[in-house]
């Protein structure tokens, strides 16, 4: 998230860029100590914007589901995996998968059972960037295309998001992608992402 956090420093926010151990924890703990470090790092007043890759809109989504943030403004989620991922249902029980993604990775999948069955529509400004394109064809054959590789881009829609915008990069890279950064601060900045005008004619 390193260019992502540069990027958005230069636009005049104040940014901190948080790490916290996803593998070793399930999503009920990680979301406190995620946002908690993140919250600590803000200033003491004025307007708290959230921007999030993958496992982190979930635990953003966990998070305000029973915690307020004073202050909050928009949060921009990349690659969320709001309706879990079917290479979760397909993969948990193979051996190594809990070893290399931990217990909230297992929490990921489609099932009723699953964290993100139970977390209910987002009523806070959130806007949704979907990657369609994969560079990992074994995982994307559990999904339904288009993919990022990791998760559909449908499974990323959650009900009560302000704004949605889909875009042709991978999972693992989405943070970085130039138009992915721009798209990001324009939700921020406007609560809405920059969508292409169809073009006139025929």
């Amino acid at each position: 998230m390193a260019k992502l956090a540069s990027a958005l420093s230069e636009e005049g926010f104040e940014v901190a860029n948080v790490s916290y151990p996803s593998r070793q924890h399930p999503v009920e703990a990680l979301s406190k100590i995620a946002v908690a470090l993140g919250l600590s790092e803000c200033p003491g007043s004025g307007t708290i914007h959230f921007v999030t890759h993958s496992l982190g809109g979930i635990l953003i989504r966990y998070y305000l589901a029973g915690n307020e943030v004073v202050g909050l403004g928009r949060v921009v989620m990349l690659a969320p995996p709001n309706q879990g991922s079917e290479v979760v249902d397909k993969l948990r029980d193979m051996p190594g998968f809990k070893l290399i993604n931990g217990p909230a990775g297992s929490q990921l999948g489609t099932d009723k059972d699953s964290i993100s069955s139970k977390l209910g529509p987002v009523r806070f400004e959130l806007g949704v960037i979907a990657g369609t394109e994969s560079i990992n064809p074994i995982l994307s054959q559990f999904l339904p295309n288009p993919d990022d590789g990791k998760v559909s881009v449908e499974s990323t829609k959650v009900e009560g998001m302000s704004d949605f915008i889909s875009v042709p990069h991978s999972h693992p890279f989405l943070m970085r992608a130039p138009e992915v950064i721009k798209q990001t601060v324009s939700f921020l900045k406007t609560g809405s992402f920059i969508h292409e005008k169809p073009e006139h004619g025929v």
